[in-house]
């Protein structure tokens, strides 16, 4: 027999033991894996409060359906940390988000119960339907469960999914957790009580049995109908959902394991769309989450005693330079409004929101629509400021071509998390941008080398007759005074920072600072580009023909990129001055810190100096 005084979280590695426990040692579980979680990640950092939330989910989840032949698809990820401690990785957390480490995400190939990845939101209902239409054929008793953050519902992908999955009369189980507590008067008794009768087989049955009845009688149909919809409509607020097909349950306390498990389990015996709409509390547990779920939304290292970050950045990030300016140039220019798809803190947009409500726009988890949004203010006369991160603008992609540039609209995209990304992973590098940027036409395109010239180009870009993009890193930058002057740049000109012989290091963005140093090391010419387009010609034609060698530098992928708009350019000039490019290679960067991956990617100082080094003598 197991010892009862062993804590019960320590006797489940896997969600076959979780399945032996009774409903008193799955409480006690819920307990113990809530303060193992607090614990970890106040070490490691990470995601904190949506997985404190989604706790009693997670176990009822592996308790009722067997994982992981059944399929559960997590959505957005990083409420996952329960669901990766109860699978067989909790003697591994604590290399959560480090180089070589567990991912903050879901990962098919870190486990078998990892059945997706989503780093980025409202991609489940569509995945999971994939799984179920294919388990017709390859295993008709799998179950496949989605289960998608009320912030991912706020995605027109979601309902695309949803609309179809409803049409194909799939075999899928779609779990809405709510945690914004919007509709919390109504969960208690009354509500759990309706939902375990409304997902048990007495209801569906006389439910299904009634519609084969009563259609054969077209006005007792209607009327029965009718009379269904305004009952349910009385006490859950489900008719969208019963609209596109689904039968909705809910909502129900997410806390309330008992509960869940029994209504997870009549579930489970039903077939066709089902809908669960559970409420959580985001940071259920840890008091200082709960009252601030935003904040520990995504944590540093902390002290788990009082909730305060271990370590403070030094320094303005380049996040917060964008806030300030943002809010400097609002009070200058009554014409700018502020766009963010639902990442107000990480873009820097809290004091904006704050101090210009009336001009404060968040869309929601909907990349296409704040785009567009923006295309459709800029045509009224309104400077319309997209804030969003580098691997989120690429779900907008079509509308930034088709609705902004192609109409020369002056929209500026404020783009964060350019380049590596460090312990987020691949899901949230941005390293794709200026390949992706540079094809699209009437498209200006900045990359600062330091916080004040970061501001400089928001000015430059926002008072451009046209579209325009200013893509910055994670973090902080070298360390430059920042001043509050709205001043921009002369467009198109690069500057020279340092002149040498032979060889010219050609910086675009983060990685000037280490090309001087390398400049240093190397006697060679140094120069911040500033503009990836246009780009300077005139000082590219002189540089070619004074300097026996270029190299291009960029945190972006090597192809397409920046340097690749160098030699394109030079090669039209008809120049034969050789040029080389460092950057990063045309491969999935797994995560760690940023200056590991740098130097990685050979694209810290040392590695920049053996690589000009290996260009010149031409050993590669």
């Amino acid at each position: 027999m197991p010892d009862s005084s062993q804590p019960v979280l320590e006797r489940v590695d896997n969600p076959e033991q979780l399945r032996a426990l009774t409903l008193g040692q799955l409480k006690r579980l819920a307990q113990e894996l809530r303060e193992f979680m607090i614990d970890s990640v106040s070490r490691t950092g990470g995601h904190l409060a949506a997985g404190l939330g989604t706790v009693e989910l997670t176990i009822a989840l592996h308790y009722v359906f067997n994982t992981p032949t059944d399929r559960i698809v997590w959505d957005v990820g990083h409420q996952s940390y329960p669901h990766k401690i109860l699978t067989g990785r909790r003697e591994r957390m604590s290399t959560l988000r480090k180089r070589h480490g567990l991912s903050g995400f879901p990962k098919r190939d870190e486990s078998p119960y990892d059945t997706f990845g989503t780093g980025h939101s409202s991609t489940s209902i569509s995945a999971a339907l994939g799984m179920a239409l294919a388990a017709r054929s390859t295993d008709p008793r799998r179950k496949v469960i989605a289960v998608i953050g009320d912030g991912a519902m706020t995605a027109g992908m979601a309902f695309e999914a949803l609309n179809h999955a409803g049409d194909l009369d799939a075999d899928l189980l779609v779990i809405l957790n709510d945690n914004e507590m919007s509709i919390s008067p109504n969960v208690g008794g009354l509500s759990n009580y309706l939902a375990r009768l409304l997902s048990g087989r007495f209801y569906a049955t006389v439910r299904e049995g009634s519609k084969k009845v009563l259609k054969n009688v077209p006005p007792l149909w209607e009327l029965a109908s009718r009379a269904e919809e305004h009952v349910k409509g009385m006490v859950v607020p489900g008719t969208l959902f019963e609209e596109l097909g689904f039968n909705y349950i809910g909502p129900v306390n997410g806390h309330d394991l008992e509960t869940l498990i029994k209504t997870l389990q009549n579930l489970r015996s039903l077939s066709g769309p089902q809908f669960l709409h559970i409420v959580t509390h985001k940071g259920k547990g840890y008091p200082p989450a709960e009252q601030n779920p935003c904040f520990y939304h995504g944590v540093t290292p902390f002290d788990p005693a009082t909730g305060t970050m271990r370590s403070k950045a030094s320094g303005p990030s380049y996040t917060q330079v964008f806030g300030d300016w943002l809010c400097d140039m609002a009070e200058r220019d009554p014409r700018l409004w502020g766009i963010t798809p639902a990442m107000r803190e990480g873009s820097g947009l809290v004091t904006f929101s704050e101090r210009f409500p009336e001009r404060y726009l968040d869309v929601g988890i909907a990349e296409q629509h704040a785009v567009t949004l923006a295309a459709g203010m800029a045509c009224e006369g309104i400077k319309p400021v997209v804030a969003i991160y580098s691997s989120f603008l690429q779900r907008g992609y079509d509308q930034l071509i088709h609705d902004v540039a192609l109409q020369n609209l002056p929209v500026l995209f404020a783009i964060d998390r350019a380049g590596i990304v460090g312990p987020d992973g691949p899901t949230h590098a941005g390293t794709l941008d200026l390949s992706f940027l540079r094809c699209v036409p009437n498209l200006m395109i900045m990359a600062p080398s330091d916080e004040d010239e970061c501001r400089r180009m928001l000015t430059t870009g926002f008072r451009h007759d046209g579209p325009a993009a200013v893509r910055y890193p994670r973090g902080t930058g070298p360390g430059a005074p920042v001043t509050r002057t709205l001043e921009p740049l002369p467009v198109g000109k690069a500057e020279l920072r340092r002149q040498g012989r032979d060889i010219a290091l050609l910086a675009f963005g983060s990685l000037l600072a280490p090309a001087l140093a390398a400049g240093e090391a190397l006697d060679a010419t140094v120069v911040n580009m500033r503009f990836v387009k246009p780009l300077d010609e005139t000082l590219l034609r002189e540089l070619a023909t004074g300097h026996r060698l270029l190299v291009t530098l960029e945190e972006n992928v090597i192809a397409g990129g920046a340097g690749s708009a160098v030699a394109e350019y030079l090669a039209g000039a008809g120049s034969t001055c050789p040029v080389r490019h460092l950057g990063l290679p045309d491969a999935v960067i797994e995560q760690g810190s940023r200056e590991e991956l740098l130097a990685e990617c050979g694209l810290d100082t040392d590695g920049i100096i053996a690589a000009v080094r290996a260009f010149s003598t031409g050993t590669c």
